[in-house]
Order: C-alpha cells, then sequence, then structure tokens
C-alpha cells in the first residue's frame, strides 16, 4: 500500500472512530485480549507521562539508546506531519503496507464495537511492537496516564514523569493535584520511576504518595539525580557519580531538564545494557532531532518568503508551563532581535496564560487559525484583546499572510507557536516545492 493508501485508510477510520477524547481502559482490554494481548508480549517498555517535555525526552532517550547499539521501537503522539511517525520500528516509520495489516486486523478483532481511533492506533502500535524484535519499547502516554490507552502494560522496566503542570483540565481535572494523579496512574508495583524537575510541590507529593503504596522505587531530579548546564554542556550526577556530557541539540533553557530525566533514565537501562556508556549518552544527546520543539527552519517555501535578515523558528507548546519555557529561551535565541509571534492555538487551550510571560518580550503578535481545525480560539476576537491590554495584535488568514506583513528587513526572529497542530501544518506547507 501507497502511502496516500494509507492516508486514506486512516481518513476512514478517523471517520468511524472519531478521535474524541473518551478516558477508559474498558475498550482496550477487549480489544487486546481479541487480539490475544499482545501487550503481554512487548520487549522491554519504558512508559513516560508528563505534562511537558516527555516528548523531547522520550527522543533524547530513544538517540542515547540506538548510540548505544540497541533496536528501539518508539510510539508518540501526536504526528505532525504524517500518521507514520508516531509507530517507530526498530527506528524507522512502519511501512504503509504493515500499517494497513495492523489496522485491518485490529477493525477484524474490534467486531464493529465501539472504540476510538486513538485506541485502535495505540493497538496497533502494540501488535507491532509484539510482533517485531527490538530490545527496548519507549511509550508515550496521549493524555493523563491512569485511563490512558497506552497504560496497559503489566509491568514495564522503567516509568519515567516528566514535568507536570496545567492543561487538558477538562479531562485530567481543575487542580494539580488532580492532574499529578492521572499521571500518577501508570506507575506499577516495585517498577523504578524517575520523576523529572517539578515545578509544583503538591504533584511530587501525590508521585510520592502512590509510589510508597506500590512499593516503586521513586528517584527525583533535583534531590536523587541532578542535572546543570555548563559553559560548554551539561553535569549529571546521581548515585552512580557525575558526567561532564556535550547539551543536546535541541534548542532551549528547558531541554537541559529534559536531557537530565533521559541521561538518568539511560544510566539505570545500562543496568541490563552495558553499551548504553558515557559515550553513547554523548552521541545521543549530540544527534538527537526532536521536529516543532524550537526547531530553527533553514529552508522551504515559508522561510522563502521572509525578508531579509529574518529567522523562522517553530514550537508546538501550548500551555502555560510552555509559555514560559519560550520566554526564558527567547532571551538565548533571540539575542536581542525583535521577536514577532505568529499564534494558533485550540480553544481548549488557555491561550493567555500560555502568552502571559511572552508578551513583554515580543515586538507583536499574529493570531492565525489552526488549519483544518474548527475547534481554534478565534484570531480576531484574540487580537482585539490583546490589542485592548497595550500589545500590537493582528489577526491573519494563516501562516503565510502573517509573514507577509512582517518589516521589509530584519534584524527580526519570528516564533510560529501555540499548537502542535499548526507546527504539522508549516512542517508541511514548507515542505512544498514553491
Amino acid at each position: 500500500m501507497t502511502d496516500a493508501g494509507c492516508a486514506l485508510l486512516l481518513a476512514r477510520l478517523q471517520a468511524l472512530h472519531p478521535r474524541t477524547i473518551d478516558l477508559s481502559l474498558d475498550r482496550m482490554w477487549r480489544l487486546l485480549a481479541a487480539l490475544g494481548h499482545p501487550e503481554r508480549r512487548l520487549p522491554p517498555v519504558v512508559h513516560i507521562a508528563g505534562t511537558n517535555g516527555k516528548g523531547s525526552t522520550l527522543a533524547i532517550l530513544h538517540a542515547v539508546l540506538e548510540a548505544a547499539g540497541l533496536v528501539v521501537h518508539r510510539y508518540v503522539s501526536p504526528h505532525l506531519v504524517e500518521f507514520r511517525e508516531r509507530i517507530l520500528l526498530a527506528g524507522r516509520p512502519i511501512a504503509p503496507a504493515r500499517l494497513a495489516d495492523l489496522l485491518a486486523r485490529c477493525e477484524r478483532a474490534n467486531a464493529g464495537r465501539p472504540v476510538t481511533f486513538f485506541e485502535i492506533t495505540t493497538a496497533a502500535a502494540l501488535l507491532a511492537f509484539a510482533e517485531t524484535p527490538a530490545d527496548v519499547v519507549l511509550l508515550e502516554t496521549g493524555l493523563g496516564g491512569r485511563l490512558d490507552a497506552t497504560n496497559v502494560v503489566p509491568r514495564p522496566r522503567l516509568v519515567l514523569i516528566a514535568p507536570i503542570g496545567r492543561d487538558h483540565e477538562r479531562h485530567l481535572g481543575r487542580t494539580v493535584r488532580e492532574i499529578a494523579f492521572e499521571k500518577a496512574g501508570i506507575l506499577r508495583p516495585d517498577v523504578p520511576v524517575l520523576v523529572g524537575r517539578q515545578r509544583f510541590a503538591e504533584a511530587v507529593e501525590v508521585l510520592e504518595h502512590r509510589a510508597s503504596l506500590l512499593g516503586a522505587p521513586l528517584s527525583l531530579m533535583g534531590r536523587d539525580f541532578e542535572v546543570t548546564e555548563t559553559a560548554d554542556g551539561l553535569r549529571f550526577r546521581d548515585g552512580d557519580g557525575a558526567l561532564l556530557l556535550p547539551r543536546p541539540a535541541l534548542a532551549g533553557v528547558h531541554q537541559i531538564d529534559n536531557a537530565g530525566l533521559a541521561v538518568a533514565a539511560a544510566r539505570r537501562l545500562a543496568r541490563d545494557f552495558p553499551g548504553i556508556d558515557t559515550a553513547a549518552l554523548a552521541a545521543g544527546l549530540r544527534r538527537v532531532h526532536w521536529p516543532a520543539r524550537l526547531q530553527r527552519l533553514t529552508e522551504g517555501p515559508l522561510v522563502a518568503r521572509l525578508p531579509r535578515g529574518f529567522e523562522l523558528w517553530l514550537d508546538g507548546g501550548h500551555n502555560p508551563d510552555a509559555g514560559e519555557a519560550l520566554a526564558r529561551s527567547l532571551d538565548g535565541i533571540a539575542a536581542g532581535r525583535p521577536v514577532h509571534l505568529v499564534v494558533g492555538m485550540l480553544a481548549a487551550k488557555d491561550l493567555d496564560g500560555f502568552l502571559a510571560p511572552l508578551a513583554t518580550r515580543v515586538r507583536g503578535l499574529a493570531f492565525v487559525p489552526v488549519p483544518d481545525d474548527h475547534r481554534g480560539h478565534d484570531p480576531h476576537a484574540a487580537a482585539a484583546r490583546w490589542r485592548a491590554r497595550g500589545t500590537p495584535a493582528r489577526a491573519f488568514p494563516d501562516v503565510a499572510a502573517a509573514l507577509a506583513a512582517l518589516p521589509p528587513a530584519g534584524p527580526g526572529l519570528v516564533l510560529v507557536c501555540g499548537s502542535l497542530y499548526l507546527a504539522g501544518a508549516v512542517l508541511r506547507e514548507n515542505r512544498r516545492v514553491p
């Protein structure tokens, strides 16, 4: 099957099984039983949850494991350009024909009963991982943890919890404590859990309480292991000693902590895989690639539209903590140059909370709709609201139109942000032949 044929199949499944969020594991258990329980036949699993940074942490860990010579499967969501990005078999996007076969088998096993799009595609990923040899599976939660479709692995090798903050409140709870409870749902009895640096003390309290109930050994960044930035890299310390390592090849000050969590995970896995040594850690940090996380776009049709002296950057962050991380990072990447923000965000997200730390650092705001999605904040209403607060703001029909309204020459930096769906649309448009 071709990529186009696979896209048509996925579109049909999306229509049959909408992406409506309905957190429950009952449908997954039923479907997995009909498939012969592939979740019980996986290679060693690293399961990761969190609000911000879990994707970057997973990408860094993946790069380190591959640098150590390991074969790695990976499951992430959402995708940016094409669905096959979600399922990596032995480090490569799943082939269209293989994906089509797996989805057809899942549909037959489901026998027309209720199931969400995320559930049936997660089942297909688990089936692929069970049938393809590998050393490690990296499994990212889609939403929350406790009732997430990925939370069916009976005993992962390791659990990671990235920073927890406010996001998806409609589904996970209105307080950090409630959200942390959902994230803590992926902890398992006696399975080690590594926790990234947490902004909120109540999140740590919830995680430690759950770990104590389960007898899960918990290690916390800032207490049991630590990472700090140095002049030419980073310094990592845990119970096994200290290491000097290169900075990860990902922009943004927040990537130091993400790297620290990934290094801690790799050091723990090294007890089972001795090839994960200092050289592999350094190589993985240098070669990691994770699109739309403070990514500079250097070529393509959208870059060609920029006035002379401008740079185009892209980030999928979409909650208040992400806004703060971007604001801190802009101080470094902008280097005193004027910053123009192009923002599109789903209506369920806290747009004003995301922009609050950024607004004072930027020359102006350009609001655009999230392409192919009717659930976004209205660009005209958002622009009017921020103009009333004294921030220059305009609405545009798309990113290309916002770029066309830039000053005729730089220096300047444009950051497109607010949604992974918007980021994916930018990457798709920017790869087209003009």
